[in-house]
């Protein structure tokens, strides 16, 4: 089964819950936000770039507003002081793998530099993530850098987005399943107005899955072992149009972190779990008695991306012949029927 052909949540017939899913259920709903991705795959590396572009930021604004939760700070979350400190970011954000994640913001730097609208830039701060994909890839040799940050950077359109096994997805391993990227997003109404949630994930993390409620055990629904996370991370990058200012953006964030739970996480002691909201909306901040729609949208899009992560990734033999498995989508549904989770079989 291709990565193309697998299904994500909704196609399983997955309720979207509170509120709907945006055109594509992918965080391009937010307009003006794009995604790229740059996978490098051979029998020694599992590895990429995925840049998330804001197109607000340009010669007209130089930072959007955004903020940062830190579920668990090991990790190597480049450029979060800044972010924390002014509550706003000025690059779009890449995430990739550890060991890279420096030649990345470099790259970053690099590119942004070449801009007409940093021709007299003496300061950047970018802002890049990672998770460690050390399992299926030789991340000690530390592929990823100029070439590839471009390149996701030049790919990044709205639309769908690939998902699963691609970018700085293609080496991770998510609850004892192959994980990946995803993404999903949600409708909701701030003051009489409609906006849009959007998230995109990078999971690498431990713990029982959970789809819709439903425990879905590696070690019982895998015919093999269950695959090994390495560094047991987890990125998640929110975007709205609504026009939040940094310190509710913070608070999204927050929640952005909380959704990991429900996905099954056991949060350990060495995973790095960030989350990051931004804005492309302008305009005056809704009073924070309009926020608890956005709260809740917000974890049920993240949920719902981190699950797209598993089930839209291909098994993947990797660096030493190291394998992780993908999630078999037959004894998924078998399981959510069997829950009452889903009222009818969906045809594959």
């Amino acid at each position: 089964m291709s990565a193309q052909a697998r299904p994500r949540a909704q196609d399983l017939g997955i309720p979207s819950g509170a509120f709907p899913r945006g055109e594509w259920n992918a965080i391009t709903d937010v307009p003006g936000v794009r995604v790229g991705h740059a996978t490098v795959r051979d029998d020694r590396l599992s590895t990429g770039v995925t840049a998330i572009v804001p197109d607000a930021l340009g010669a007209d604004r130089r930072w959007l507003p955004a903020g940062l939760s830190v579920g668990n700070g090991y990790g190597k979350l480049i450029g979060a002081t800044q972010l924390v400190e002014l509550g706003a970011i000025e690059t779009p954000i890449l995430l990739t793998s550890t060991l890279s994640a420096f030649r990345v913001a470099d790259a970053l730097v690099g590119y942004l530099l070449e801009q007409p609208w940093h021709a007299g830039t003496t300061t950047l701060n970018p802002v890049v993530g990672e998770t460690n994909d050390g399992f299926l890839s030789d991340i000690r040799s530390r592929p990823v850098g100029d070439a590839q940050a471009r390149a996701a950077l030049d790919a990044a359109t709205g639309g769908p987005v690939a998902e699963g096994g691609v970018g700085a997805g293609t080496g991770t391993v998510a609850l004892g399943y192959k994980g990946g990227i995803g993404t999903a997003s949600r409708i909701v109404e701030i003051d009489g107005r409609s906006r849009t949630v959007g998230a995109i994930v990078q999971s690498n993390y431990t713990g029982t899955m959970r789809l819709a409620g439903v425990p879905l055990p590696a070690d019982e629904l895998l015919d093999a072992e269950p695959a090994e996370t390495i560094g047991n991370s987890c990125m998640i990058v929110v975007a709205t149009d609504a026009p939040l200012d940094g310190r509710q953006l913070g608070r999204i964030a927050n929640r952005a972190v909380f959704a990991l739970r429900g996905t099954g996480s056991d949060f350990a002691q060495g995973s790095g779990d960030y989350a990051i909201a931004f804005t492309v909306g302008e305009g005056p901040a809704p009073d924070d008695e309009a926020l608890s729609p956005v709260f809740l949208a917000t974890m049920d899009a993240v949920e719902e991306a981190l699950v797209n992560s598993v089930l839209r990734a291909e098994t993947r033999v990797g660096f030493e012949g190291r394998t992780a498995q993908a999630i078999p989508i037959d004894r998924v549904r078998e399981r959510l029927l069997r829950a009452g989770a889903v009222t009818a079989p969906v045809a594959p």
